[in-house]
Parts: C-alpha cells; sequence; structure tokens
C-alpha cells in the first residue's frame, strides 16, 4: 500500500486506544488503532493531531513480540 493510502485509512480510525506498555509517567504514552491491513501508532498527547505511524499487522505483531520478550530493554 502507498503511504498516501495508509495515511488516509489511519485518518479514520476510530478504535484507538491506549497501549498496555505505555507507562504514563513521562508522557511517553501511544495509541494503538487499527483498520483491515494497517496498524497505526500516534502520541498520546497529540491525539488526532499526532503524526501516525504505519504497519502492516505482521510488521507490528513481530514488534510486540519483540517488546514482549524484553530484546528492547535499556
Amino acid at each position: 500500500m502507498r503511504y498516501e493510502n495508509a495515511v488516509t485509512a489511519l485518518a479514520a480510525v476510530t478504535n484507538w486506544h491506549k497501549s498496555t506498555y505505555s507507562g504514563g509517567q513521562n508522557g511517553g504514552c501511544v495509541e494503538v488503532g487499527s483498520v483491515p491491513g494497517l496498524v497505526g501508532v500516534r502520541d498520546t498527547k497529540l491525539g488526532a493531531n499526532s503524526p501516525t505511524l504505519a504497519f502492516s499487522p505482521v510488521r507490528w505483531a513481530a514488534f510486540t513480540d519483540s517488546v514482549r520478550c524484553h530484546q528492547f530493554d535499556l
């Protein structure tokens, strides 16, 4: 899917929810929403005004699996 089409599709998302991995103490929260074939991630504090990152469901699942396995712990 072309970037422009992904942005348009994700602009219509109504099922945004705060990530369970967002800490919330330092404003580092993200929201996740989806449409068929795309998963969007955006900054909670900016809401609809936030730039949105778009992932395929397969790529998003690989990322979240890596987070759960602590591959990105500092």
